[in-house]
């Protein structure tokens, strides 16, 4: 595991995941690499024309300038976005004892997302994020892990020995560079986690709001933003600074455009017209877009035919589709002299006329078709200064649970289930990923919300075990690091959940994992490591490990996350693990090394199909040059069914 990553690694450009992309939609653009003498790829060869030619249509300009973010760092942020994690992931022990399906994860967030994206690519519904602010100050310095020399900088990235150098020097800084190199690799990371339909929400203040939405139109594309929604956060203003601040910003992106950001609850609806079906309001049928019009959208353009005799209680009029003798014939108005089209089609027209669709007399002597609109939500504003985005609000929250002020601004709960209502969807087990988790507000907010609306929504949080302040208030009340307040909060939040909603069946539970580095006996042992050495191994490596250790880390390696069906398998004396999916099949975890007898006992329950694995996976570690020699050949010539090549991971 520990080698297999190193050697993953050493091989990472900062382009190596946009060349394993272009592979794969466009092998015909690439004409065969330059290779050493053992067969290595030295380079790439990359056809650019041939590209344009293939995607040159009508409506794509191909551009050979444009406008684009650089900063110190950007290449080595692309680098790291494409490395792999060499922590391992240590469940708590407390896991057994609950079954819920909400993960909460401990270690630095790039390590977290790293791991993430084996099992959760194209998963997550919706991102919340509120990421350290920028201010020049304590409250952001980039300090991520940075094991590499300049030397090494230029051979890995293509620059400059002064550029290296400068980057090398960013370390412990708080500059803008910094910062974007600091979330860069977070944020692409993130974008490979969002379902096609997902959305990612980031808070953020005057300081780097410029800078982070060029960020995202360069890591989600410009075409998906969606908003910047300016939050009041204090109605009262700082006053500092010669302009009183009140507001922070959230960015809103989404995946792809198949995502469809829901509406919210409309605090300020009331209805004044009702009929059997319940309230409504009057809205136009006429789409005034004149993007949508006659010429392109023919199918939309057609005749209302109006009784002005007949009307109903709120002055409407009775329409059909066909022509009546008295009747008036109506069809869309012109919008700025262009024939616009109605927003409903013929078919859908006729199911509805006169229950939700009727003509409206204008004062002009003319009529409106409108639609009976029963929505009481609406769609979100691009300005919150209603009582949910009060910063006070979700301090005294937290003050409430804790009995005690222990962390500072904590978002308002509100304000993320409002976010989480419209990123999720309450009839699916939607997932929420907060991996700047802090205070866990984003979990408090998902377990309420499911509280509240039934919904089912699950939630990964990702917390650095970051210091709290010497002589703080956390500190006084016993409290180490962040994410054990965070944990806290979750439990108080989920009890207090549960007392005001006896009968919710929302998950108020989570299970706790660590990212751990190696230890350094274990990476002593894994240096010096012979396969070929005679000896029978007696597995020190997964001792020191711990067997569940590596099973959770190659768990989710292997893509079945973090809640998968895992059987444990006696092969005489020889403990093996059985993790199934039904999308992934059904994997074999020999992590111990076995004895003669035990690989017998595999063979035969294998060619009985007692046991059915379409993958066995050995960690070769734990087994001498002779056992791994024997499982090998045995796998390869089985009776009754296909070989089995098994896969030898270090």
């Amino acid at each position: 595991m520990q080698n297999d990553t190193q050697k993953y690694n050493e091989s990472i450009k900062p382009n190596s995941k946009e060349i394993e992309i272009l592979k794969k939609y466009f092998p015909q653009c690439f004409s065969k690499p330059e290779t050493d003498e053992n067969g290595t790829v030295i380079k790439e060869h990359f056809d650019t024309e041939k590209l344009a030619e293939l995607i040159n249509k009508d409506e794509v300009d191909i551009k050979k300038e444009g406008f684009t973010l650089n900063f110190l760092g950007k290449s080595y942020a692309r680098y790291q976005a494409n490395l792999d994690s060499e922590t391992v992931i240590v469940p708590d022990e407390q896991n057994a004892e609950t079954s819920s399906e909400n993960v909460y994860i401990v270690g630095d967030n790039l390590d977290a997302l790293q791991h993430l994206k084996y099992s959760y690519a194209e998963k997550i519904k919706c991102i919340y994020i509120d990421p350290p602010y920028n201010t020049g100050k304590d409250d952001f310095v980039y300090n991520d892990k940075f094991g590499f020399t300049a030397k090494e900088l230029v051979e890995k990235l293509d620059v400059t020995e002064d550029e290296a150098e400068r980057i090398c020097s960013m370390n412990g800084k708080c500059t803008h560079s910094a910062w974007l190199t600091f979330m860069y690799p977070r944020l692409a990371l993130a974008r490979e986690l969002l379902r096609d339909d997902g959305v990612i929400f980031i808070s953020i203040d005057d300081n780097e709001q410029a800078n982070l939405k060029r960020l995202c139109d360069e890591v989600f594309g410009e075409g998906n933003f969606v908003g910047e929604i300016t939050v009041v956060a204090n109605p009262r203003g700082r006053d500092y600074g010669g302009v009183a601040r009140m507001h922070d910003y959230i960015l809103c992106y989404k995946k792809s455009d198949l995502c469809e950001l829901n509406l919210i609850k409309d605090e300020n609806n009331e209805f004044k017209m009702f009929d059997e079906r319940g309230g409504f309001e009057l809205r136009e049928l006429r789409n005034r877009n004149v993007k949508f019009n006659k010429e392109n959208r023919p199918n939309l353009y057609y005749p209302f035919y109006i009784n002005p005799k007949e009307l109903d209680e709120y002055g409407l009029c009775t329409i059909d589709l066909t022509a009546h003798d008295g009747w008036i014939e109506l069809f869309p108005l012109e919008s700025q002299g262009i024939n616009v089209v109605w927003r409903w089609g013929k078919e859908k027209s006729l199911k509805n006329l006169n229950t939700e669709i009727k003509a409206k007399p204008m004062k002009n002597g003319s009529f409106m078709i409108v639609e009976k609109y029963r929505e009481s939500r609406m769609m979100a504003r691009s300005v919150w200064w209603d009582k949910v985005s009060n910063t006070e609000n979700g301090t005294l929250l937290v003050k409430e649970l804790f009995e005690g002020k222990i962390f500072d601004y904590p978002k308002p709960i509100e304000m993320v289930m409002r976010v989480c209502e419209m990123g999720s969807y309450v009839d699916s087990s939607d997932i929420i990923l907060d991996f700047f988790s802090g205070s866990a507000t984003t979990a408090h907010a998902v377990m309420q919300l499911n509280a509240q609306d039934g919904g089912s929504r699950k939630f990964i949080m990702v917390q650095l075990d970051e210091p709290v302040k010497k002589g703080s208030e956390a500190e006084k009340a016993g409290y180490k690091t962040i994410d054990e307040i965070g944990r806290e909060r979750i439990r108080r939040a989920a009890e207090k959940i549960k007392a005001e909603n006896p009968e919710t069946k929302a998950d108020l539970g989570f299970q706790t994992f660590y990212l751990k580095s190696m230890p350094q006996n274990t990476l002593d042992k894994i240096k010096t490591f012979n396969p070929k050495d005679l000896f029978t191994s007696d597995g020190d490596i997964v001792k020191s490990l711990g067997e569940t250790t590596l099973l959770q880390t190659w768990q989710i390696k292997d893509g079945f996350g973090f809640n998968c069906n895992r059987k444990k398998i006696d092969i005489a004396g020889c403990a093996a693990y059985l993790l199934e999916d039904e999308k992934i099949g059904k994997y074999l975890y020999l992590l111990m090394g076995m004895e003669e007898k035990s690989v017998k006992e595999l063979i035969r329950k294998i060619e009985s199909f007692e046991l059915i694995a379409d993958k066995i996976f050995v960690y070769g570690y734990s087994f001498d040059f002779d056992a791994l020699n024997s499982l090998s050949t045995n796998l390869k010539t089985l009776k009754n069914r296909n070989p089995i090549e098994p896969i030898i991971r270090y």
